[in-house]
């Protein structure tokens, strides 16, 4: 049984997933906006964010709510952390890797999250001290401890994104692992390190939407997360590293060489 949370959550996102579905791979259908470089919205994104927050604040009235598309809502209590669609470049190329992401953090920890990829039918979710699923299996992370062995994921920036050293980031992991792998979507890339089906993931300069979710999921399947550096995730950070924890203090080693 879901806790109470999850299945407000659930609810929300299965309704909202309808209009992603219906408007995935239409893209004549779609009206495109550039944020800048590489960065887009779409009204698909502004009308599964508008479902969502129309069931969210059904249920959650007077909390705070922090959106991608909408910005902040003032309320008190708690903070609901929403992401219509996590991977909108993809969305509109026609690439199944998507992703609505919902979040809620108390007192600045994060106590439930879910990820649901509607195109291939996968929710992914997560509370304090439930573990972490997908549908309705449990998920753990890999057992992997060889780099060479690993999968690694990972974003890449583009547009005024693009930092010097990620380049330099990407040689010094790329030869000691079995491979990279940039699946377009920050909160799929967890999801995925959280079941296991990859090994670590990093990436730099990420908005808290992209990946509160993804953050608890990632730990409640027993993965370790911080920032590059290895110092403690808070919901201020914006790069981070999250791993099978086996791993992770290698990754730290080869990403903050000079």
């Amino acid at each position: 049984m879901l806790p109470p949370t999850i299945n407000i959550f659930e609810k929300a996102a299965r309704k909202a997933g309808k209009i992603l579905t219906r408007d995935f791979g239409e893209i004549e259908n779609l009206q495109i906006q550039s944020k800048s470089v590489g960065d887009f919205v779409t009204n698909a994104d502004i009308k599964v964010e508008n479902s969502l927050l129309e069931t969210l604040r059904y249920y959650y009235p007077n909390a705070n709510y922090i959106t991608e598309e909408s910005g902040s809502i003032e309320g008190k209590g708690e903070t609901i952390i929403i992401d219509p669609i996590d991977g909108t470049s993809n969305f509109i190329h026609g690439i199944p890797h998507v992703g609505i992401s919902i979040g809620k953090i108390i007192n600045n920890q994060i106590t439930d999250g879910i990820i649901f990829n509607p195109i291939l039918n996968e929710f992914f979710w997560s509370s304090n001290g439930k573990g972490a699923w997908c549908n309705n299996s449990r998920i753990r992370v890999s057992k992997r401890q060889e780099l060479s062995n690993c999968l690694i994921g990972t974003g890449a920036p583009f547009g005024n994104r693009i930092y010097d050293k990620y380049y330099s980031d990407l040689k010094n992991i790329s030869k000691l692992t079995a491979g990279i792998r940039r699946l377009g979507a920050a909160s799929i890339d967890l999801a995925y390190v959280a079941s296991g089906k990859i090994d670590a993931f990093w990436e730099k300069d990420l908005n808290l939407w992209d990946i509160c979710a993804g953050i608890l999921l990632v730990k409640e399947a027993g993965g370790r997360v911080t920032d590059i550096n290895g110092k403690d995730w808070s919901p201020e950070t914006r790069d981070v590293l999250a791993s099978n924890t086996l791993i992770h203090d290698k990754l730290i080693e080869n990403l903050t060489l000079l």
